[in-house]
């Protein structure tokens, strides 16, 4: 492992539940086979993995992410995306650049998934790629000095 900055990938609720959930919309992988594909993608780049299916957890991560040690965070929110005041404050406060992403184009979804209230506070946004829209916002930071 480099000795750069780590580059925390972060997933909200339900996404436990890749390869089960929805198949059809979200792909048969598994958060587990997601995480192997990037370290394998990214060999000199330091990932961190988290999941949670709380907004405090998620609030938590982002929090303890903003550090030197940490190069950016990609950031799944799932639904909460359209939801949380609270995690677009969290987002907000902290200094460590944010990339929102999305398996799904949330775009060609259902009407109140056309909104995110964290887009605004974060650096970018990809989505409707599937798990590739992980590795697009994984090589923006590694490709960063």
């Amino acid at each position: 492992m480099s000795s750069r900055p780590a580059v925390l990938v972060l997933n909200g609720p339900n996404l436990n539940r890749l390869g089960i959930r929805e198949p059809e919309i979200y792909g048969a992988m598994t958060l587990a086979d997601l995480e192997t594909g990037l370290r394998a993608d990214f060999p000199d780049l330091t990932l961190r993995f988290e999941q949670h299916n709380s907004e405090a957890g998620l609030i938590d991560a982002l929090h303890a992410a903003d550090t030197v040690e940490t190069a950016g965070i990609v950031l799944n929110a799932a639904g909460y995306t359209h939801t949380s005041v609270v995690l677009r404050d969290a987002i907000s406060s902290i200094s460590t650049p944010v990339v929102e992403v999305h398996i799904s184009n949330v775009y060609a979804r259902e009407s109140f998934r056309h909104t995110s209230l964290i887009a605004a506070v974060c650096s970018g946004v990809i989505a409707g790629f599937g798990v590739e829209s992980y590795r697009m916002a994984v090589r923006h930071f590694a490709d960063r000095p």
